[in-house]
């Protein structure tokens, strides 16, 4: 059975992400405490299901400690994988403060102070991250700050569709004027290269369009550039994978997250595309994936 958690901080696009999960055809189940999640697999398994996604956060608290050995106990029979979503705090706190929900454990105790004490949403916010905390190493990473929600949906559906085998290296591309993705294991920074912004033709065009593609593709610096990143991911990258990591996240930073980001991001899965399983997305970019008038929340 193919299993998939999801997982990470509250009000980052947990319900987005199993909605998206539930359209693909899993069997999805909302805030299942952990210590039953073997008992549902195989009660499903029984029954003919072959897919199952579960949500799980802060609400289960009191077995999130259980979650590590759960996991690996799960992966020796059935194909599990972890999606964990991340925002920054600021971003949470304009979710939450736009939805006027209140946080999971906002009207929890903090662990040294005494029964009653209500945190604040930012300590509460805080709190979930060091709960949370131990499960993100088991599983691909997607910071939702400034995503939309048919943006993360599009994510969700490329992480689903993508075959397991070994370590997947991810590139991502972004602008600075943003802020650094919370998901990246690397960030490069392409600022210092050549900007066709500048060139009026090629402002409204991304680095996926040809004249762009031409414009960069001819630029010593900017092959130089692409040279030592590609240099240094392949040397490392065998390490990675002898150290069982499921994922590894590379980001590629320009200022707008829209030509050179994106021309480098998308050059440098095609040359390791067949030394390990890749993905590319793109921030910042208008893309062909829909915007929808709100982010996520």
């Amino acid at each position: 059975m193919r299993i998939i958690l999801i997982t990470g901080i509250s009000g980052s696009g947990k319900s987005v992400a199993l909605n998206a999960v539930e359209d693909a055809g899993y069997y999805c189940v909302d805030n299942l405490p952990p210590r039953f999640l073997p008992q549902l697999a195989t009660y499903l398994g029984e029954h003919g299901h072959e897919r199952l996604a579960v949500a799980i956060d802060a609400r289960s608290s009191a077995s999130l400690d259980e979650m590590p050995e759960m996991i690996r106990d799960l992966a020796r029979e059935h194909d599990v994988r972890v999606l964990f979503l991340n925002a920054s705090t600021q971003s949470l706190i304009q979710r939450f403060s736009e939805t006027r929900r209140r946080h999971p454990l906002s009207g929890s105790p903090s662990h040294d102070a005494d029964v009653g004490v209500l945190r604040s949403l930012e300590e509460a916010i805080e709190n979930e991250r060091e709960l949370v905390a131990n499960l993100a190493e088991f599983g691909h990473q997607i910071d939702t700050s400034n995503l939309r929600a048919n943006v993360l949906r599009a994510w969700v559906k490329r992480f689903i569709e993508q075959e397991r085998a070994g370590l997947t290296l991810m590139f991502e591309s972004f602008g600075f004027k943003r802020g650094v993705p919370l998901d990246a294991d690397f960030v490069f920074d392409v600022r210092t290269l050549p900007n066709p912004y500048y060139d009026r033709e090629l402002r409204p065009l991304t680095g996926l369009d040809k004249p762009v593609i031409d414009f960069l593709g001819a630029l010593p610096v900017v092959t130089q550039m692409i040279d030592d990143i590609h240099g240094f991911i392949a040397k490392w990258l065998p390490h990675f994978r002898d150290d069982n990591r499921s994922y590894l996240t590379v980001a590629i930073g320009c200022t707008g997250g829209q030509h050179r980001s994106v021309f480098i991001a998308e050059t440098l899965a095609a040359r390791l595309s067949g030394e390990s399983n890749v993905i590319v997305r793109h921030r910042d970019a208008p893309l062909d994936v829909g915007e929808s008038s709100k982010l996520v929340a």
